[in-house]
């Protein structure tokens, strides 16, 4: 459980609050996730940002400019932070993200050190709006609810009326998606409740695996998986391959999957920084609208001619 107090003006924190409390506008705040980066700079505040984990694998263009002049600084990874670091940035707030639990060691010296924290949820959001939304935290610690508003509110209409069209104009039958590539001889396939997979099916799309409606992802064997995957039309994000040549690679019996003879495989790996870091879980989180529309011109390629932002074919 957490509980963040914005103050304004002159406005004090009780006496008794045990929260962490930031005064707004915030001049200095690290991102531990780069989704974090990206809620700043869609509402034209990037300038704040004086800290990142994993500097190498931000996409965002003022963070890689300001990195070369120590404007912008890696403060590391996890439990492995350069405290030395944060201490000589003194940020106003540092935004945590945490799969489990909180974590007590980072959180412990963060309060040692007078640097407030909070973690942000987006990541546990199955709404693309959901995640987006998640920007008007950005806003409110700049003092800019209006621009985070109207910022929000604009990718909201633009996805709406992005999936409205789809809805009236899309074949009745549905092309079937498989989605991602095995870790360590096993298969994770998400929920059919998760982002990725609203996003297919406001795309027009229909997702290959229905088993499994719970909160997270789940492995299933690999010949499961390869009955999947010849069911399917279309295969979608696939991990690190840039060519069907190192898709195969991978796994020979993958030449043979409907998709990849068909050539109808796409990754999201379309904007990426030379260390591998992916622009689609940056910017793409603030973004659904982009990734809707770059999921439409796969599926149905008769109902747009919009350029591609995060997704590529393989060939």
């Amino acid at each position: 459980e957490q509980h963040l107090l914005i103050l304004r003006d002159d406005a004090k924190a009780p006496a008794d609050f045990a929260g962490q409390v930031v005064k707004a506008p915030v001049r200095h705040v690290v991102c531990m996730s780069s989704s974090h980066v990206a809620m700043f700079d869609a509402i034209g505040q990037a300038k704040r940002i004086s800290g990142v984990s994993g500097i190498d694998y931000i996409s965002n263009p003022y963070v890689r400019e300001h990195r070369l002049c120590g404007e912008v600084r890696d403060v590391g990874y996890d439990t492995n932070l350069n405290f030395e670091r944060l201490a000589a940035i003194q940020p106003d707030l540092m935004l945590l993200y945490g799969v489990t639990s909180e974590n007590t060691v980072v959180t412990g010296k963060l309060r040692e050190l007078g640097i407030p924290y909070i973690y942000v949820g987006d990541y546990m959001e199955e709404s693309p709006l959901g995640k987006a939304e998640w920007l008007m935290v950005a806003a409110e610690l700049c003092n800019d609810r209006s621009r985070g508003a109207e910022t929000f509110g604009g990718i909201a209409e633009r996805y709406r009326a992005v999936k409205t069209a789809v809805a009236g104009s899309a074949p009745a039958v549905r092309p079937k998606v498989m989605l991602n590539t095995p870790y360590r001889d096993t298969w994770f396939m998400p929920s059919s409740r998760s982002f990725m997979i609203r996003l297919i099916e406001d795309a027009g799309g229909e997702y290959v695996y229905t088993k499994n409606d719970s909160d997270t992802s789940v492995a299933v064997d690999m010949e499961e998986a390869y009955l999947l995957a010849n069911a399917a039309d279309f295969w979608l994000n696939v991990g690190p391959c840039n060519t069907l040549a190192e898709l195969t690679a991978q796994n020979p019996k993958f030449a043979g999957i409907p998709a990849v003879r068909n050539r109808m495989v796409f990754n999201n790996n379309r904007r990426q920084t030379p260390a591998g870091g992916s622009d689609f879980w940056e910017s793409g989180v603030i973004h659904p609208d982009l990734i809707l529309q770059d999921l439409i011109r796969i599926f149905h390629p008769e109902l747009t001619d919009a350029e591609p932002t995060y997704y590529r074919k393989l060939n």
